[in-house]
Protein backbone atom coordinates (compact mmCIF):
# COMPACT_ATOMS: atom_id res chain seq x y z
CA UNK A 1 0.00 0.00 0.00
CA UNK A 2 1.33 3.36 -0.98
CA UNK A 3 1.09 6.30 1.46
CA UNK A 4 0.28 9.67 -0.10
CA UNK A 5 2.21 12.68 1.13
CA UNK A 6 0.06 15.28 2.96
CA UNK A 7 0.40 17.80 0.13
CA UNK A 8 -1.25 15.42 -2.32
CA UNK A 9 -4.08 14.71 0.13
CA UNK A 10 -4.61 18.46 0.60
CA UNK A 11 -4.71 19.02 -3.16
CA UNK A 12 -7.25 16.23 -3.54
CA UNK A 13 -9.42 17.72 -0.77
CA UNK A 14 -9.32 21.19 -2.34
CA UNK A 15 -10.32 19.76 -5.67
CA UNK A 16 -13.65 18.75 -4.15
CA UNK A 17 -14.34 22.26 -2.79
CA UNK A 18 -16.89 24.47 -4.46
CA UNK A 19 -16.30 28.19 -4.83
CA UNK A 20 -19.39 30.19 -3.87
CA UNK A 21 -19.55 33.77 -5.07
CA UNK A 22 -21.92 35.84 -2.90
CA UNK A 23 -24.67 37.70 -4.67
CA UNK A 24 -24.39 41.47 -4.41
CA UNK A 25 -26.77 43.33 -2.13
CA UNK A 26 -29.52 45.35 -3.79
CA UNK A 27 -28.82 49.06 -4.12
CA UNK A 28 -30.01 51.12 -1.17
CA UNK A 29 -33.37 52.80 -1.42
CA UNK A 30 -32.90 56.42 -2.39
CA UNK A 31 -33.44 58.88 0.42
CA UNK A 32 -36.50 60.94 -0.36
CA UNK A 33 -36.38 64.66 0.19
CA UNK A 34 -38.73 66.18 2.73
CA UNK A 35 -40.80 67.46 -0.18
CA UNK A 36 -41.98 63.94 -1.03
CA UNK A 37 -43.77 63.62 2.32
CA UNK A 38 -44.83 67.26 2.48
CA UNK A 39 -42.60 68.03 5.48
CA UNK A 40 -40.68 70.97 4.00
CA UNK A 41 -40.42 73.70 6.62
CA UNK A 42 -40.43 71.32 9.58
CA UNK A 43 -36.63 71.01 9.73
CA UNK A 44 -36.59 73.64 12.50
CA UNK A 45 -38.39 71.20 14.81
CA UNK A 46 -35.33 68.95 15.10
CA UNK A 47 -34.23 69.22 18.73
CA UNK A 48 -37.73 70.20 19.87
CA UNK A 49 -40.25 68.10 21.82
CA UNK A 50 -42.28 65.79 19.60
CA UNK A 51 -45.51 67.31 20.94
CA UNK A 52 -44.77 70.43 18.84
CA UNK A 53 -44.97 68.39 15.62
CA UNK A 54 -48.28 68.96 13.81
CA UNK A 55 -50.23 65.73 13.47
CA UNK A 56 -52.45 66.90 10.63
CA UNK A 57 -49.87 67.40 7.86
CA UNK A 58 -50.26 66.43 4.21
CA UNK A 59 -48.09 63.31 4.63
CA UNK A 60 -49.84 59.97 4.12
CA UNK A 61 -48.81 58.73 7.56
CA UNK A 62 -46.70 59.84 10.49
CA UNK A 63 -44.37 57.36 12.18
CA UNK A 64 -42.80 58.39 15.48
CA UNK A 65 -39.92 56.02 16.18
CA UNK A 66 -38.96 55.60 19.84
CA UNK A 67 -35.53 54.29 20.97
CA UNK A 68 -35.21 50.55 20.36
CA UNK A 69 -38.54 50.36 18.55
CA UNK A 70 -38.63 47.98 15.61
CA UNK A 71 -39.91 49.42 12.33
CA UNK A 72 -40.82 47.85 9.02
CA UNK A 73 -38.45 48.19 6.10
CA UNK A 74 -41.13 48.99 3.54
CA UNK A 75 -40.52 52.21 1.66
CA UNK A 76 -43.26 54.83 1.45
CA UNK A 77 -41.97 58.18 0.14
CA UNK A 78 -45.04 60.03 1.46
CA UNK A 79 -44.65 58.79 5.06
CA UNK A 80 -42.93 61.08 7.57
CA UNK A 81 -40.54 59.27 9.93
CA UNK A 82 -39.67 61.04 13.18
CA UNK A 83 -37.06 59.33 15.39
CA UNK A 84 -37.15 60.62 18.98
CA UNK A 85 -34.95 60.02 22.00
CA UNK A 86 -36.12 58.75 25.41
CA UNK A 87 -37.09 62.28 26.44
CA UNK A 88 -39.31 62.70 23.37
CA UNK A 89 -37.00 65.11 21.54
CA UNK A 90 -37.08 64.97 17.73
CA UNK A 91 -33.72 63.68 16.45
CA UNK A 92 -34.36 63.97 12.71
CA UNK A 93 -37.05 64.01 10.04
CA UNK A 94 -37.10 61.81 6.97
CA UNK A 95 -39.51 60.53 4.39
CA UNK A 96 -39.87 56.86 3.68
Amino acid sequence: MRIFPPIILAAMALQACEVIIPTPLPPPTPQASLASCYAVGLEGLVGSPVRLLPTDGAWSSLRIIKPGQMVTMDYNPTRLNVPVNAAGTILSLSCG
